[in-house]
């Protein structure tokens, strides 16, 4: 007599009119309960010999009629499955690369025999193809996490569409895994740093002055959880001296940012802190960063979290507060460095989601980020060393001493080494002998002030900045503050009836700005000093539209250009940001027209839009090699900002071929690379391998990807809104441009063949 099996006593039996969860459920959902099946085997997995054997013998001897256990041709198709043994066979017969991704790289079969549920496991079907088995490794992996031995898997969750499934999983899952908290309970996963390279690995929180309630909070939490090792330091007043700031280069730490009061009858006054959530970039980057929030917070409010966009600006009004701007990253050594500037229409796009019944409530938040904005505006961009008072523009030009920390060791090692030979040191010893002042090298000084401009730009690194950035009045940057002008103004006329009181107490920049302004010793007016009015932001807003059509617009190529303003002269470099003047409103007509009828062709490929020309690039060799924000490489924030700005001119079906372009891309590389969503693209190669100086991030995963990459998870979520249904289906389908708008691509003067992929 057989053994009886030991089975919990709440255990659910698979039959074939279970009721099964919905094929797009969130994972803990799908996999929420234990599935046990009436049979002894639970799964035909693999394409074994004997497997072989048996249906090869079933095939020659059986008459073809209709058996109990056949599938019932009107019900969807399920299968029992044994976790840890597939996910085995899965691994050992198709990750011939070794890498647990299944992807169209690997030589495996492509090939899987799987059980069906209503068969209790004895019939089989076949699961083909790469999109199929990575698909399947996906959800064995999940099963895995939710601690499940065997499952009933949908056929349905392994052909899903995939611009469903990738959106599915940005929405219900990436987004998630993205966030993070700074409290007692997210310090663990904040504090890790993968950029730290000093032996200090002790996590370290740095507290603004001026906040002694969250000082005595992350005090207490050190004493309360004396395993995490958590040292706690409260900054000086001012926190952004260069000096100070490389003085923590061997003590690096995450920064404090906003917490919210909440009740805790546990602690003593029964008020606690709490973090307010915020959604990290992914990979390498895990802290909040300045302009990948803005493009974070566009998926997101797609995806109708409001809440923690919303969230997010509330950290960069508290940045700006303590720590005199909004940073380039929530880390000790980015204290002197922002990023490209979106708080106001960040905070706009939020508040018109808000819930309108609280609207009072509503205006006061928009009242301090608006007021935030002001500050940042004028302390920030507006004052020297950013501003040049000469051309009224605004430059990538940060403070700083000595060698960025948080890069890669060997990333300077080709700047650094004639140094060290010169002075008869090794590069790690003239290194701290130059960040301690001991050695002095104004050549060197001069590159790295150009260095940290770039890694302000936020476009590090590219030929079009190299050695020159902190001299540029960039078209990226005063398009950016031409905005700002624009949406204060608009802000104060529509919301603030046509008033605004400033409550913090800073210097105002002068205008018109003129070097006789800005000169040493020049008085400047403060700004509790009045009221602000819509009319004088708008009186900015002219002007520098003015000064950008003066020195940035050439008419003759018809593309904006970056001006040095040490030279005074333009520089020809091409660049795809020039496009951001569409997203500001900042070009006329007539130069929205030249640069959709003229310009344009130069930036669009196969994949969408490259950040800059090949000839702008210039030529790549082993001493000159590729740079990640150059030809041919594809951004997320380009791409929606062009979207954006050719949609606010009126040439949609322009954004729609170019949204297309890139998310057929997105598509493509999901299907084929076990689901892959990194941070950049070759947008010519239609490849996610780069081979640039910092590689891709978001690719480095184990069966399942679990986080994509924040901004590039918004492209997607944003990109979908711009595609008609018709175009839906076809990036589901991976039809590739040239043939869905029925043209080929010339790319380097070759014509790219037509083709027609189908994804399933």
């Amino acid at each position: 007599m057989a053994p009886n099996l030991a089975i919990a006593p709440n255990a659910l039996f698979y039959e074939h009119d279970t009721k099964h969860h919905p094929i797009t459920d969130h994972p803990s959902d799908y996999y929420g309960q234990h599935i046990y099946t009436r049979a002894r085997t639970y799964s035909n997995t693999g394409p074994t010999k004997s497997h072989r054997r048996l249906h090869q013998q079933h095939a020659d001897n059986l008459r073809s009629r209709r058996l109990s256990h056949d599938e019932k041709p009107h019900a969807p198709r399920r299968f029992l499955i044994d976790v840890e043994e597939t996910i085995r066979i899965v691994l050992e017969q198709e990750d011939t690369d070794g890498d647990f991704q299944i992807s169209v790289t690997d030589s495996g079969p492509k090939l899987l025999s799987l059980g069906t549920a209503t068969s209790n496991g004895y019939k089989s079907f076949d699961i083909r193809g790469t999109y199929m088995l990575s698909n399947l490794l996906q959800e064995l992996a999940l099963a895995r996490d939710h601690g499940r031995q065997r499952i009933v898997l949908d056929e349905a969750r392994l052909t899903e569409n995939p611009v469903d499934r990738l959106s599915r999983m940005i929405k219900y899952s990436f987004w998630n895994s993205l966030t993070r908290r700074i409290d007692g309970d997210g310090l663990e996963i904040i504090c890790a740093d993968p950029k730290n390279r000093t032996a200090n690995v002790k996590p370290r929180i740095y507290v603004p002055h001026g906040e002694p309630k969250m000082a005595e909070y992350y005090r207490r939490v050190a004493e309360e959880k004396p395993h995490l090792g958590l040292d706690v330091v409260v900054l000086p007043p001012k926190c952004d001296d260069p000096a100070f700031v490389k003085s923590l280069n061997d003590k690096p730490g995450i920064l404090a940012l906003a917490m919210q009061e909440i009740d805790d009858p546990k602690v003593k006054g029964g008020k606690t802190l709490k973090g307010i959530p915020f959604v990290v970039p992914g990979a390498r980057f895990n802290e909040l960063y300045n302009w990948d929030s803005y493009f974070i917070s566009l998926g997101l409010l797609v995806d109708g979290q409001v809440e923690m966009a919303k969230g997010m600006v509330d950290h960069f009004i508290f940045e700006i507060r303590h720590y005199g701007k909004i940073l380039n990253g929530s880390r000790s050594y980015y204290l002197c460095r922002s990023q490209p500037p979106f708080l106001t229409d960040m905070a706009l796009q939020i508040y018109n989601q808000l819930d309108r019944s609280k609207h009072k409530e509503n205006k006061l938040w928009l009242k301090r980020a608006i007021q935030a904005a002001i500050k940042e505006y004028h302390t920030v961009w507006m004052a020297q060393p950013r501003l040049d008072p000469e051309t009224g523009l605004s430059r990538y030009r940060p403070d700083g001493l000595g060698i960025p920390p948080e890069t890669e060791a060997s990333h300077f090692t080709h700047i650094l080494e004639p140094y060290a030979n010169k002075h008869g040191l090794s590069i790690l010893e003239f290194s701290e002998l130059y960040n301690d002042g001991v050695i002095s090298e104004p050549s060197l000084d001069e590159y790295f002030l150009h260095d940290r401009a770039v890694r302000e730009s936020g476009h590090d690194t590219t030929y079009r900045f190299e050695k020159r950035c902190a001299n540029l009045a960039t078209v990226d940057l005063n398009s950016l503050l031409y905005k700002y002008e624009v949406d204060i103004a608009t802000a104060i006329r529509d919301v603030f009836d046509d008033e605004l009181e400033l409550e913090e107490d800073f210097d105002l920049s002068p205008f018109p700005p003129t070097p006789q302004a800005f000169a040493k010793g020049a008085k400047m007016e403060r700004s509790i000093s009045r009221k602000q009015s819509s009319e004088e932001w708008f009186v900015r807003a002219d002007f520098r539209r003015e000064r950008i059509d003066q020195y940035l617009w050439n008419d003759n190529k018809k593309l904006y250009f970056d001006y040095d303003t040490v030279k005074k002269r333009q520089i020809l470099y091409e660049s795809v940001t020039a496009f951001w003047a569409l997203w500001a409103g900042c070009a006329s007509d007539e130069q929205a027209w030249k640069l959709v009828s003229h310009s344009m062709e130069k930036f669009e490929v196969i994949g969408g839009l490259v950040s800059g020309t090949e000839e702008s690039r210039g030529r790549i060799s082993l001493d000159r090699p590729n740079r990640q924000w150059d030809f041919p490489y594809a951004w997320p924030p380009h791409q929606i900002m062009t979207w954006v700005g050719l949609e606010r001119y009126g040439y949609l079906e322009d954004a729609q071929r170019l949204a297309y372009r890139f998310l057929y891309m997105m598509t493509v590389a999901f299907v084929d690379f076990n689901g892959v969503v990194p941070e950049k693209f070759d947008a010519v190669k239609l490849s996610h391998m780069v081979d640039a100086e910092y590689g891709n991030q978001g690719v480095d995963f184990k069966m399942i990807p679990r986080e994509g990459f924040g901004w590039m998870n918004s492209a997607y979520q944003v990109g979908l809104t711009f595609l008609t249904s018709h175009m839906r289906r076809a990036v589901a389908a991976c039809t590739s441009p040239e043939v869905f708008f029925g043209r080929r691509d010339f790319v380097n003067g070759e014509v790219g063949a037509a083709q027609f992929v189908f994804c399933l």
